[in-house]
């Protein structure tokens, strides 16, 4: 090939000049050259030519411009006004490159994020390989956690006694609900300048559990964590001596915040009573604080609170690291395991006002169940049968185990996965376990993973049974979701928070039950539109939006890029 191109070199030249500039050694009875010129090695005009310089003349020389841009003149060097003129297009196309280098650049630089079109999330294309247990490596190197307390920083907190007065609240509901509350108390002392009474948990209808914060959290931690963002006590003031008031009176309790207030709604109606009152009561105390409407260094102090300083006691952390390595080693040998959070439990099947698979005997128990509890929607049930088909169309029913084993195998997830499953007692018992269980035969529970005598001390609280659960879900490989709450979304945000690498998957009920629904879709079907759907509802990275719920989607405020 070096032949054949010195060979098509020597015929081009050879065209416009009989020899070549150094003369002598060419045979001059080659083909390729043709002497039409007396002199040999001059131009017609008597001057010597010297191809060999013309050759090695930078592109940015006037000759060069000339051969970039013919159209300038047979001699570019006539005309200083057209050599401006080449020097400015030059100009001009080296101003564009950069341009489009500099662009290509920051593409190339630019953190991995997806971004909604609609109702469509569109995530960037990656060359890997989809893996089954985590998300791609460039959706976990783009961001980092920054929600973490200044180091060395100077702490510009008055001291208790100078603060606007305190505020007080009652954490209500489960252990997750609780802990947004707490999360958002913290940031209502903060908007308001106050100092934060530790906060009680209250007694829930449901989970009929009294637990006090110190039975489930690291009081030290907590309070000496946040020491440079609010002044936080243990207990109620000595100098208020009626503290029975605070649960009580209703002269001491602020009851008229509505749901997700903005931060401007405490500092105009919250404030003047506690500055008047000194001690206030805030009651309920549920989602009472909004996301997109406070400050984001406010929305950082909620992330703060939640990843950094709510910290269970050292006795439920150990236990659930026992249990995550027993799951870890089941087979002999280290294996990944995914965690399946499966709302089907009897109340939530009543309260979802979905209609399920089952006999007759029992969908007359359960109308029967909601007629009692919830009276006012039950009314007289002839309405429910519509109300339960659009439910089930917009995604708002609870996955059966039946389905979600369906879903698994789609998504290529093999007979031998180990799936720890966190449940209360699922609705229909083991016949409704049965489609889930001969799916995916390595089902197990806390209860199978440690013996009696090791949950015992932990059987004094519920809310303790459900700090294990939480752990060992947050500590999988993959987490999955059956049905919305508190509990699913917090683990979702911290497994993001934490960077994103393991998967959690959220599965689209809606379009699910359009599939499950259709008696024509073969499998082969079925599997692509499944695993479609979900290439984008593993807990990438994912731009917030208004409304965006902080404890799912942590990413803008408490988020940086890496």
């Amino acid at each position: 090939m070096a032949e054949l191109r010195h060979s098509s070199s020597v015929g081009s030249r050879s065209s416009s000049s009989p020899l070549r500039a150094g003369g002598g050694d060419e045979d001059s009875s080659s083909p390729h050259v043709h002497d039409h010129s007396p002199s040999g090695g001059d131009d017609e005009d008597g001057r010597p030519r010297h191809p060999s310089r013309d050759r090695d003349r930078p592109i940015w020389s006037v000759s060069g411009l000339h051969s970039l841009f013919p159209f300038l003149g047979d001699d570019p060097r006539a005309s200083p006004q057209k050599n401006k003129l080449s020097i400015l297009l030059i100009l001009i196309l080296a101003v564009a490159s950069l341009i489009s280098v500099y662009g290509i650049i920051n593409h190339l630089n630019a953190p991995y994020l997806c971004k909604k079109d609609g109702i469509v999330l569109n995530c960037p294309h990656v060359k890997e390989s989809p893996s089954p247990w985590e998300n791609p490596l460039s959706a976990t190197t783009s961001w980092k956690p920054c929600a973490e307390r200044r180091v060395g920083g100077i702490s510009d907190l008055p001291p208790e006694n100078q603060t606007n007065g305190y505020v007080f609240i009652h954490a209500e509901g489960g252990l997750n609900q609780q802990r947004i509350a707490i999360c958002n108390a913290v940031a209502v002392a903060k908007i308001m300048n106050a100092t934060l009474i530790l906060p009680v948990l209250k007694q829930d209808q449901i989970w009929k559990d009294q637990t006090k914060f110190e039975d489930i959290f690291d009081v030290d931690h907590f309070i000496d964590y946040l020491k440079d963002d609010v002044r936080i006590v243990r207990d109620i003031p000595d100098w208020f001596t009626d503290k029975a008031e605070l649960f009580s009176s209703i002269r001491r309790t602020v009851k008229n915040i509505p749901k997700y207030a903005a931060a401007q709604f405490y500092i105009d109606n919250v404030l003047p009573r506690i500055k008047e009152k000194k001690i206030m009561a805030l009651k309920p105390f549920v989602d009472r604080l909004g996301y997109d409407n406070v400050p984001q260094e406010i929305n950082r102090l909620r992330c703060r609170v939640n990843y950094h300083a709510l910290k269970f006691l050292p006795e439920i952390e150990q236990m659930a690291d026992s249990l995550v390595s027993r799951m870890r080693n089941r087979t002999g040998n280290p294996n990944p395991y995914m965690a399946l959070h499966l709302r089907f439990e009897k109340g939530m099947v009543g309260l979802s006002f979905c209609d399920f698979v089952g006999t007759r005997e029992e969908k007359v128990k359960m109308a029967e169940y909601r007629q009692k509890e919830w009276p006012r929607r039950f009314k007289n049930g002839s309405h429910l049968w519509q109300l339960a088909l659009q439910k089930r169309k917009e995604g708002r029913c609870p996955l059966e185990p039946g389905e979600v084993a369906v879903i698994l195998r789609a998504m290529g997830y093999p007979k031998e996965t180990q799936i720890y499953v966190a449940s209360g007692q699922v609705y229909g018992g083991q016949n409704r376990m049965a489609p889930l269980r001969n799916m995916f035969p390595n089902l197990v529970t806390k209860e199978d993973l440690a013996g009696k005598e090791e949950l015992t001390s932990f059987r004094k609280h519920v809310t303790s049974l459900a700090a294990l659960d939480f752990l060992v879900c947050l500590k999988s490989d993959v987490f999955v979701m059956t049905h919305g709450g508190n509990f699913a979304k917090l683990i979702i945000g911290a497994r993001r928070y934490m960077g994103h690498r393991q998967k959690s998957i959220k599965p689209d009920k809606g379009l699910m039950s359009k599939s499950f629904g259709d008696p024509y879709m073969g499998w082969a079907t079925f599997v692509e539109d499944v695993v479609v759907t979900h290439q984008t509802r593993t807990g990438l990275p994912e731009e917030t939006f208004p409304n965006y719920d902080l404890w799912e989607n942590p990413l803008t405020p408490c988020m940086c890029k890496a």
